[in-house]
């Protein structure tokens, strides 16, 4: 189960984000109304929560990144066609 989620793309971690976010507050409720068999499920929960966080926050920093590089070259490339335009009288 640990390694599950590295193979999920970004939306696809999203969707899961959202379901453990809304089964981890079922399991709170649960639990205050002792309605609950393992406990230890708690701790679960919240470390797979943890790992699609980590795992989204990856998937952001890399598209961040690609932007980052993609803007030099943009810039370089309007710097060239901007070069090759002769000058208006």
């Amino acid at each position: 189960m640990k390694n599950s989620f590295k193979t999920l793309s970004l939306p696809e971690l999203r969707v899961k984000r959202e379901e453990l976010v809304r089964k981890y507050l079922d399991f709170r409720f649960q639990l205050v109304i002792g309605h609950v068999d393992n406990p230890l499920q708690k701790r679960e929960l919240r470390r797979q929560l943890a790992r699609v966080n980590c795992l989204v926050r990856q998937h952001e920093l890399l598209a961040e990144q690609a932007k980052e590089q993609q803007k030099p070259v943009q810039q370089e490339q309007a710097a060239a066609d901007s070069s090759k335009v002769p000058p208006t009288k």
